[in-house]
């Protein structure tokens, strides 16, 4: 029962989202590529492959995985590293993130966070008791680090605050002692303050969230733009395919800041149905986690899901204004095919889980 309902979220989300895709994409579309339906068309093919890999990846038993663990979180680090040489890594807005695989571009930290959410999963069902100690517990934070690190050498500072949250939730749940986060939570607070003021475009986002209009056309405008979407919305939207916004006044509204382009043209009704179905989305993935017997496979549905939902929270919240701009996309939604692929395939895996 809970894997038809995740199925069934599942494809209401990408459903909606390609035909938000659609909406907020056809006329940047049409100005960059002279083709309307070019965002769509990739969306819908990756949405296709992607919804076969969580048909494939529900079928095969999930044990498999923990078998092959190191070998995993191994290939994955090897990524990393690999997208940091020039000439093999591409940048994308100002990030060396990707691989330019001609057809498609592959991003390596999508397939990390996953990558680190098996490994983590089966490092605990091994250490559940001793994750009481510190000394066992810093072995798990030291390979949770070497990834952070590399991920933000891209820089992707969004991708690496999601992956390391997700972990992060899955100690929570483990013996791990209360006291040991407060001190963690003390580091990780100095650590990011201190890459903020590293980076001047990272203070610039800061500022621009505290104050937005102080700079409305450079490092604001995203932010003003993706109010100036919400507001109009009202109750119903002021509807479908008759946005402003995306009208050249929110840059690339297909991507980071899609929900708010839904928000304008369906309203505060059609937002609070959106959220409600990732809301159900969770709740039943949580509910099928507290059903699993098995360690390994109850901490990795829990990481996935902490994953889909901080990053779901995380754009969120920037896109009505309570973060700062971290370039996070909404899971299922977003343009984007490598994390819609690897979105659906994790969704896959916890579906073979809830089968047991």
């Amino acid at each position: 029962m809970n894997a038809k309902k995740i199925s069934l979220y599942t494809c209401a989300i990408v459903i909606i989202g390609l035909i938000c895709v659609y909406s907020a994409s056809h006329i940047w579309a049409l100005y960059k590529f002279n083709d309307s339906y070019y965002f769509i068309k990739r969306q819908s093919l990756f949405a296709v492959v992607g919804i076969i890999g969580m048909l494939i990846a529900s079928k095969i038993d999930y044990h498999i995985y923990q078998k092959h663990s190191v070998k995993i979180l191994l290939l994955c680090y090897v990524l990393l590293i690999l997208v940091l040489i020039p000439g093999l890594g591409v940048v994308r807005g100002g990030s060396r993130s990707w691989f330019n695989l001609g057809v498609f571009a592959l991003q390596p930290s999508e397939i990390f966070k996953i990558g680190m959410i098996i490994f983590s999963a089966d490092y605990i069902e091994k250490h559940f008791h001793q994750m009481r100690k510190l000394k066992c517990s810093l072995k798990l934070f030291l390979f949770v680090g070497l990834g952070f690190l590399l991920i933000m050498m891209q820089p992707d500072f969004g991708s690496g605050v999601v992956m390391v949250c997700s972990i992060v939730v899955m100690i929570i749940a483990t013996p791990f002692p209360f006291f040991y986060f407060i001190i963690l939570a003390i580091l990780g607070i100095i650590g990011i303050v201190l890459m903020i003021i590293s980076a001047p475009y990272r203070m610039e986002r800061i500022l621009s969230f505290l104050d937005p209009f102080k700079d409305p056309l450079g490092s604001g405008f995203q932010a003003i733009q993706s109010l100036y979407a919400i507001g109009p919305g009202g109750l119903l939207g002021v509807g479908f395919d008759k946005s402003i916004q995306k009208h050249f006044y929110l840059p690339e509204p297909q991507t980071d800041f899609i929900f708010a382009i839904f928000a304008e043209e369906f309203g505060f009704l059609g937002a609070s149905f959106l959220i409600l179905l990732y809301y159900q989305l969770f709740k039943t993935v949580l509910r099928a986690c507290k059903e699993t017997k098995d360690v390994f496979g109850c901490f990795m549905m829990l990481g996935i899901i902490s994953m889909i939902a901080i990053q779901s929270l995380i754009n969120l919240g920037v896109v009505v204004g309570l973060f700062p701009v971290t370039g996070v996309t909404l899971p299922l939604m977003s343009y984007g095919g490598t994390s819609l692929t690897i979105t659906l395939i994790s969704i896959g895996i916890m579906i073979n889980i809830s089968k047991y």
